[in-house]
């Protein structure tokens, strides 16, 4: 009689498991169809050449991250980049969108483990906001050694017409290192402000749910 209820123990904490994996699955493939969704509304901002576009696709990540662990957000980052690359393809044979994978996650991994250790709302600000300083320092790195070298190359330009198009914007601009330190730096550290207010706003409701 004890194997019995034994046996029965295992069959329906398999059954658990097994209906908490489908309903992960489902979370990530959701979010992910809404981050590429908002990879599709993009704008410039004022301070950098107009081919450093924002988007918000980060803040479906980021709920995910949050709600479902570091992992979840890094596979929501990546059937993101994905979902882009057959929507509109690569003009960097898959460069681009490697450096960008890194990027995003460069962002939501750091922000989403430090939340899983401090599971409150200063865990989760500070989580976002070491994450933006991660995002920063990497996003710099890949745009001067990987990112603005690939593009240069892909356009057939020299990287002093990238200077020149940041120079337009802002006279401070004279050479790649302050490409970085005046348009990239600035860009990547806005992108993470705005991301975390928009999720510290929404996670409440929404985040919530997806918890459970």
């Amino acid at each position: 009689m004890e194997q019995i209820k034994t046996n029965n123990s295992v069959v329906r904490t398999g059954q658990t498991n097994k209906k908490m994996g489908v309903s992960m699955l489902t979370k990530i493939a959701m979010l992910a169809a809404v981050a590429g969704v908002l990879m599709l509304f993009e704008a410039p901002l004022w301070f950098a050449p107009s081919f450093y576009k924002l988007d918000l696709s980060e803040l479906a990540v980021m709920i995910g991250a949050l709600s479902m662990g570091p992992l979840a957000g890094a596979a929501i980052e990546g059937i993101k980049i994905l979902l882009n690359f057959v929507m509109n393809g690569t003009i960097t044979g898959g460069v681009g969108e490697i450096a960008n994978f890194l990027i995003g996650c460069s962002f939501v991994v750091p922000a989403a483990w430090i939340y899983k250790k401090q599971h409150n709302a200063k865990g989760m600000l500070l989580g976002m906001a070491v994450g933006t300083i991660v995002m920063v320092a990497l996003g710099s790195v890949i745009n001067y050694f990987v990112l603005l070298p690939v593009y240069a190359t892909v356009f057939g330009q020299p990287l002093e017409a990238f200077v020149q198009m940041g120079n337009a914007l802002n006279p401070a601009i004279v050479d790649l290192k302050t490409l970085i330190a005046f348009a990239v730096v600035p860009f990547n550290l806005v992108k993470g402000i705005i991301i975390t207010a928009l999720t510290f706003l929404i996670y409440r409701k929404l985040g919530r749910q997806l918890e459970k």
